[in-house]
């Protein structure tokens, strides 16, 4: 019989040491997520801010033939209204829910719905910084 209490440990974590990471940092390397910092400053997000691949190429990548485009506008109106969604929010939330229009053909803008997430920065840096991503993606 093992007289010492499983759960006590070496480790500060309730949860054990940690076997695998994987940083922010290196999903900006690896290009899984896109930093819009300084868009986002200039929309007036105080947080580092960052895009998932999915969302960048979905919704800031112009798909091929499709006219009077940009991908700085389209940028932009993914960080505005992520801003106007914060300001709306109640306060302590940390899942917002972001929609905008936006045109992927030359047809009519279509309703985009996202999620705004706000976190730590890092795995070692508490700082709060702003994701965007589909509402499906963790």
């Amino acid at each position: 019989m093992n007289t010492n209490n499983e759960h006590e440990s070496n480790s500060p974590s309730p949860f054990g040491e940690v076997t695998c990471a994987y940083t922010r940092a290196q999903a900006v390397a690896d290009g899984v997520q896109i930093e819009v910092s300084k868009i986002a400053q200039e929309a007036g997000i105080r947080f580092p801010m960052f895009l998932t691949r999915t969302v960048h190429d979905a919704y800031v990548t112009v798909p091929p033939g499709v006219t009077a485009q940009d991908e700085a506008g389209r940028l932009w109106d993914l960080v505005w209204m992520t801003r106007f969604a914060i300001l709306r929010a109640r306060p302590g939330m940390d899942r917002i829910p972001v929609a905008l229009y936006v045109r992927n053909d030359n047809r009519r803008a279509k309703l985009v719905k996202l999620i705004a997430t706000c976190g730590p920065l890092d795995i070692d840096d508490p700082q709060p910084a702003v994701t965007l991503q589909l509402p499906d993606e963790d």
